[in-house]
């Protein structure tokens, strides 16, 4: 995969790194039944960026890079249980807290729009060394990492938007809320009452007593700092349209998959039926999720994602790994971390091992499960839609 222009690879970007290692994110319930397979560790990393920026992000697995990031005012780790199951499934999983979010500065011109947001993503992804990966984002995030993939196609194998602030819909809404920003209010209060009830507390307690500890640091860094989340919700509000991007990625064959609960109630539904439409990409509708829908049940989006891989997904994946020479049926782990990322990448050193891996090279390679026991079935169901 060619670089931007200017750059000969993303290991030259970053001055030096900061290893915080955090323990062990709560990774979710057991397989039922016995297993050998240990949940995988997600270790927590700061590292600084050439120009001194300093950026967090958690990473784990070996295999396909499938880059997450966050919606807004949350961060990476608080995905920490979704993420666990998406590194068995056999993808290396890099969670990038965004710009004035977790243990990431600001942008040093407070924002503006969601383009700098964008813009240090992309840096970052580079500076890691990863060549192309699979891009993912909830909310915030999801708009950014279809804007990447816009302005940067080469780094993009596919995109996943999952509830996020683009398409139709969305983009009257932001139009309105420049001349009556009052209705920010009123999308700010419908997303925090998803939030409130997004822990399970009657259905699932143990769940919702898990959840907790993970929103508990970040509810106190907010806390700590409560204007820091004032620049990133200004950009949103200021950013532009998304159907440009949106219709650059149909035209360019970038696969996307867009991912949206029929009861989001704040970015609602029809606006995720339009950005599937004009990226010429699939539509996953997901019944009766709400915006945090992938916070509530852990289980839901890794198994969407492993009905995907057998579909367009997985396909866009065999063509990457076949534009690079290689076999999507036997390439091993080595040969496909050579192609995906740069030589002596610092995300290969930022990646705890493994610590156990009894399925075996092969049915780890990209997106195959196989483990002894089984999890929790999906709480949601969903339908897919293709545009194509």
């Amino acid at each position: 995969m060619s670089h931007p222009p200017g750059e000969e690879g993303g290991g030259a970007e970053v001055a030096s790194t900061v290893t915080e290692f955090v323990g062990e994110p709560v990774a979710g319930p057991s397989p039922a039944g016995p297993s050998s397979l240990r949940p995988p560790r997600l270790a927590r990393h700061v590292i600084r960026l050439a120009d001194g920026h300093r950026v967090q992000l958690a990473v784990s697995g070996r295999g396909v890079p499938l880059v997450v990031v966050h919606g807004f005012s949350a961060e990476g780790i608080l995905y920490a249980q979704t993420l666990s199951r998406l590194v068995a499934m056999g993808f290396k999983v890099i969670a990038i807290d965004t710009a004035g979010h977790g243990g990431t500065a600001g942008l040093a011109d407070g924002g503006g729009t969601l383009k700098g947001y964008a813009e240090l993503l992309g840096r970052v992804v580079g500076a890691l060394g990863i060549r192309g990966a699979v891009l993912a984002g909830h909310s915030m995030g999801g708009r950014l990492v279809v804007e990447l993939a816009a302005r940067e196609p080469q780094r993009a194998i596919a995109v996943l938007p999952v509830d996020a602030i683009v398409g139709g819909t969305w983009d009257r809404f932001v139009n309105v809320a420049r001349v009556a920003p009052a209705l920010l209010g009123g999308i700010g209060i419908a997303l925090l009452v998803d939030s409130l009830s997004t822990l399970p507390v009657v259905r699932d307690p143990r769940q919702a007593a898990k959840l907790a500890r993970l929103f508990a640091p970040v509810a106190a860094g907010h806390a700590r700092r409560p204007l820091r989340l004032v620049a990133p919700g200004l950009s949103i509000l200021r950013s532009g349209g998304s159907r440009w991007m949106l219709d650059r990625l149909g035209q360019d064959g970038v696969p996307v998959i867009v991912i949206h609960g029929d009861r989001d109630l704040g970015v609602p539904v029809q606006t995720a039926a339009s950005a599937a439409r004009w990226a010429n990409g699939q539509l996953v509708v997901v019944h009766g999720a709400t915006h945090s829908w992938l916070l509530k049940d852990p289980e839901s989006l890794p198994a969407i994602v492993a009905e995907l891989l057998r579909g367009r997904l997985g396909r866009a994946i065999g063509r990457a790994l076949e534009a690079e020479g290689l076999d999507p049926a036997t390439a091993t782990l080595g040969a496909i971390e050579r192609v995906l990322y740069e030589p002596g990448a610092r995300v290969l050193e930022l990646t705890p091992p493994l610590d156990d891996d009894p399925a075996g090279e092969a049915a780890r390679r990209f997106g195959v499960v196989h483990r002894r026991g089984r999890r929790p079935e999906p709480r949601f169901r969903w339908t897919t839609l293709d545009h194509a």
